[in-house]
């Protein structure tokens, strides 16, 4: 939901800028929106007019997550929410927004929980003292600590103990933003840090960067808490008043732990990319064949130490690098960046492999350019032409004429810096993007999730699914963030299974994030929200070790789902007689064709024509079923509504079963389970014979497209045959593989 706010003619005056709007659903509090977050977005975006509508959306983004949060005051309170945002989408902006906002509404203790390595850890401490001014300002607005110890103690509860004293104004009093790499360590000295202040009456805002990934309790499995995630639990007990907010661009892991875990979010906020986003729908779902390329199975080997010569489509990856690098070399010096990554897998000797190729390749190429009249030059500048041209193809404002590029062409490749990102030499190395110009990353697990790849063009990742995480392989995407103006210089590598995988994922991304965006819509708790969506075809939402909700995951391809438990409880029997009756009453039903010698019961009538559509919402949806069938008949319904989504003329064919009689089943006499639901083949034998007359139930189909059998039953107790309820509606519903689509549905 958008708030409506009223904004001054420029943001940096220090007018307050004020809610005039109800408040959005869900919010408990309405934060004013003061000076820091206003000079935050004016750093970020400048003053102009054009600029407006991104610094409004980035304060309406942090209002609408603070309002959901514990507003400061006395008393303990505990609350944990979840931001959802995309890949490479500006997340950080958002929760550095919602640090300055909390600033705004003096909120005493802030805690921001970073990367998992050192080098993700200094890249967002840097992050927030660059958006927040803390180098360049003079006010002290904030007290920010990387990383305290216990001795830090001393200089904290001075400056806590001063928002207690009301004889000065709030905004002269300084907000405490405290830094954590997230690991056990650091996080234990925070823990003991923490232990040794008064925070009784402090209101604390911690912000969990990435929390899905190593905040999770990996040993709940085993009744056990994980030594990051029992850390944080500590820290938590320790802050008598806040809340605890996670940001994420994979939430499917806080998503499926239990909902009694503190880590379950109770509320959520989506956010959505600005303009100029490019994310898995642009590059996977709108032919984009230009830019994203399958890697050749030849050029994908388990172990590359053994292999002498680069694999050929990492050379085409490096020609049309340097194409694009030595484009912006013609005319200009070129500013910020441009990069290429190469991330084979998470071994590092593998890494050695291919660093080792590539400036094999560029030493080899400098030479071959620096005597440009040779054979060898002359068809080295070939092949590069070849890869102009096939930039050239998607470079909107056009590339610079070849004979400019071909110009710059050994100077791109020479002044190209290339760097083995990992720890093989004792620590990662922190990228100076000053320094040069234009990089070539070879990297693994370090860039697998919240390493920001500046200027990043050109990816080449020969690495399969590995365990088939949906989280995990979305947050190597890298290549997803703001590039839309230079998209037409992007080129994307990936093994066909890879890139298969990321098609997939677009949809259950899509899914998850309309769900979440309808319960903050809605303003309801997500502890309310019974987990259900599409899933990426072939992969586990996350890994296992931190799923603790039990769900159901599975497909329907060429297959029947058959309602199980058809007696129900109450008024529902008849309920569901009336939606039937109603449905059915809207169709052309015509006598079934087939053999003469066809029994009552083996004589149907059918509408081969139906709207999915009117499938969905005049019987599937308003049909009642037990809660025994109610899992596999939700994953059903998100199966079918998403092949309504690709298709709004899907249709249906639509078969009442020997209409105008009960066919008497047995059920269970425990579990009232039918027994047999739909009708064999007749006759049997002989063997040569069998269904010449009647060829069975589960043949009454339409085998390309979704069809719907109505069955009216007499229910009988499997011993004697006694009745035990008549004129019981039943369904079967076929399902064709061209409609497979795998789904998630909690129990």
């Amino acid at each position: 939901m958008t708030i409506n706010i009223s904004v001054p003619s420029t943001l940096a005056t220090g007018v307050a800028v004020v809610l005039e709007s109800v408040l959005p659903p869900g919010a408990v509090w309405r934060p004013e929106v003061g000076a820091e977050v206003r000079e935050l977005v004016r750093t970020k975006f400048g003053e102009d007019t054009d600029s407006e509508r991104k610094r409004l959306e980035v304060i309406e983004n942090a209002v609408a997550v603070l309002s959901r949060c514990i507003p400061r005051g006395d008393g303990g309170a505990a609350q944990t929410g979840l931001v959802v945002g995309q890949v490479q989408s500006g997340k950080t902006l958002s929760f550095t927004a919602v640090a300055a906002l909390a600033r705004d509404n003096n909120y005493e203790l802030i805690v921001a929980l970073t990367g998992t390595s050192t080098s993700l850890a200094n890249q967002s401490d840097a992050r927030l003292r660059e958006d927040l001014r803390l180098d360049t300002e003079r006010d002290r607005k904030w007290l920010l600590l990387h990383n305290p110890k216990t001795e830090s103690a001393r200089q904290l509860t001075q400056v806590l103990r001063d928002w207690a004293d009301k004889r000065y104004r709030p905004e002269l009093k300084q907000s405490v933003l405290l830094t954590v790499m997230k690991n056990h360590i650091h996080l234990a000295n925070l823990r003991d840090l923490l232990s040794q202040l008064d925070l009784r009456g402090i209101t604390a805002l911690v912000i969990d960067d990435e929390a899905d990934q190593a905040s999770m309790n990996t040993m709940v499995k085993a009744n056990l808490e994980s030594p990051t995630y029992s850390r944080i639990g500590q820290i938590r007990n320790l802050l008598p008043r806040h809340t605890f907010v996670q940001y994420t661009a994979t939430p499917q892991a806080p998503l499926l732990i239990a909902l009694t875990d503190t880590l379950s979010p109770d509320f959520v906020k989506v956010l959505e990319p600005g303009d100029g986003y490019v994310g898995g729908e642009d590059l996977f779902s709108r032919g984009t064949d230009a830019v994203v390329r399958a890697i050749p199975a030849d050029d994908l080997h388990d172990d590359p130490t053994q292999i002498v010569d680069p694999c050929p489509s990492l050379v085409s990856a490096l020609r049309l690098f340097f194409i694009g690098v030595a484009a912006e070399y013609v005319d200009r010096n070129p500013s910020g960046n441009r990069s290429m990554l190469v991330h084979p897998s998470h071994r590092r000797d593998s890494h050695g492999v291919y660093a080792n190729w590539v400036r094999r390749l560029k030493q080899h190429w400098e030479d071959l350019l620096d005597h440009s009249e040779t054979e060898a030059a002359q068809e080295l500048l070939q092949e590069f032409e070849a890869a102009y041209l096939d930039l050239a193809r998607t470079v909107q404002d056009g590339l610079p004429q070849w004979t400019g590029v071909r110009e710059n062409l050994s100077r791109a490749i020479r002044l190209t810096h290339v760097e083995e990102v990992n720890a093989r030499r004792g620590q990662t190395p922190t990228i100076e993007w000053s320094l040069h110009y234009s990089w070539i990353l070879v990297a693994g697990q370090a860039v697998d999730r919240g390493f920001t790849v500046k200027g990043l063009t050109v990816t080449y990742m020969p690495r399969g699914r590995g365990v088939g995480n949906a989280d995990t392989l979305q947050q190597r995407g890298r290549f997803f963030g703001y590039k839309e103006h230079y998209l037409g210089y992007c080129r994307i590598f990936l093994p066909a299974d890879v890139l298969a995988a990321f098609r997939s994922y677009v949809d259950h991304e899509q899914d998850m994030h309309n769900a979440l965006s309808r319960q903050e819509r809605e303003g309801r708790s997500l502890k309310d929200w019974k987990r259900e969506f599409i899933m990426a075809d072939g992969l586990n939402p996350t890994r296992l070790g931190v799923v603790s909700l039990d769900y159901m995951q599975d497909f329907f391809s060429d297959e029947w789902w058959k309602q199980n438990f058809p007696l129900l409880a109450g008024d529902r029997l008849q309920e569901n007689r009336t939606v039937v009756s109603d449905f059915l009453g809207r169709r052309n039903l015509t006598e079934m064709e087939g053999h003469d010698e066809r029994t009552s019961a083996q004589r149907h009538q059918v509408d081969s024509d139906v709207p999915l559509s009117a499938v969905l919402d005049e019987l599937l949806v308003p049909y009642a079923v037990a809660p025994e069938d109610a899992q596999e008949m939700t994953g059903l319904l998100l199966q079918l509504r998403f092949a309504l989504r690709q298709n709004p003329n899907e249709s249906c064919y639509v078969a009442v079963m020997s209409p105008g009689e009960d066919r008497r089943r047995s059920v269970d006499e425990k579990t009232f389970k039918v027994k047999q639901l739909h009708q064999g083949e007749a006759p049997v034998q002989p063997r040569q014979q069998r269904g010449s007359v009647y060829p069975g139930d589960a043949a009454i189909k339409d085998p390309d497209r979704v069809s719907v059998q109505v069955i009216s039953l007499t229910l009988t107790k499997e011993r004697g045959g006694e009745s035990i309820a008549t004129g019981v509606r039943a369904l079967a519903i076929w399902v064709p593989h061209r409609l497979m689509k795998t789904w998630v549905v909690e129990a």
